[in-house]
């Protein structure tokens, strides 16, 4: 029989406070939170003073509510960035930036969505308000859309069906979104959009998300099958190739195909 490894009791106690706020879908409350850990709200609270101390967990001055902090992001960023699919997409990323000469990022789906994980810019950067350890919308963003398409088709679809749901009730309240004919409005026109990605294996948004900005997307593949990064190119729309077959998508669809072939997937 092996021996157990002698371990400090506390920090894997205090790691289920931790674990909590990153299941959650927002925000909790101390007593919340505590009950979901398994603990008293008094241990809970002493915990999660070292917690903020560290930067692993904040706390809202306005709804006193507890979320994770900045290290907890660095943390979790850390880890994302070294999955195989992200290591070997990163070494290729630059001679792909100087290939199509537009800003490349890399997204994995997280907690909480598409996720940026990794971002390069190209000579002719333009200024988007984007950033490291953003979640992206499902329906505004090509990043979304294509994992929405992929994912919806595997083992999330009840996830991406809720989130799906909700994006269009919001986006039924903005008035700067509505009347756009490549903008779904239900559920089957959003079924409809994510077909069309489907068939041209890749999402594509123009001046959509962020005004001025085309946007494509392409799916890697791991050898099971599943979509497990996402490949994005965007820039200006006054330089920005947007056409399925051109100078942007096409190089960015085979070097997607490329990784994920190198991942061991064997579709088409």
């Amino acid at each position: 029989m092996t021996k157990e490894r002698a371990g400090i009791q506390s920090v894997e106690v205090g790691f289920a406070l931790l674990d909590v706020l990153a299941r959650a879908a927002r925000p909790l409350m101390l007593r919340d939170l505590a009950a979901a850990a398994g603990m008293s709200a008094a241990k809970a609270h002493r915990y999660l003073v070292s917690f903020q101390r560290l930067e692993l967990v904040t706390q809202d001055a306005g709804n006193t509510r507890y979320d994770l902090g900045p290290a907890a992001l660095r943390l979790g960023l850390a880890s994302l960035s070294r999955l195989d699919a992200v290591k070997l997409a990163r070494e290729r990323v630059g001679a792909l930036v100087e290939q199509i000469g537009h800003t490349l990022a890399l997204a994995v789906w997280g907690n909480h969505g598409p996720t940026i994980v990794h971002w390069e810019e190209s000579s002719q950067a333009v200024t988007v308000n984007l950033r490291l350890g953003d979640v992206m919308p499902l329906l505004t963003s090509a990043t979304g859309r294509c994992f929405a398409a992929y994912l919806s088709t595997q083992t999330r679809l009840d996830k991406i069906a809720l989130l799906l749901q909700e994006e269009l009730a919001h986006a039924a309240k903005l008035p700067n979104l509505s009347g756009r004919s490549d903008l779904p409005t239900t559920m089957p026109e959003v079924q409809r959009l994510l077909g069309e990605v489907r068939e041209h294996g890749m999402a594509r948004v123009m001046d959509t998300l962020l005004p001025g900005i085309v946007g494509f997307c392409a799916p890697v593949f791991d050898s099971d099958g599943h979509m497990v990064l996402g490949m994005v190119a965007l820039g200006s729309a006054a330089t920005f190739d947007p056409a399925w077959d051109g100078a942007v998508a096409t190089p960015l669809r085979a070097a997607a195909a490329q990784l994920s072939s190198d991942l061991g997937y064997g579709g088409g």
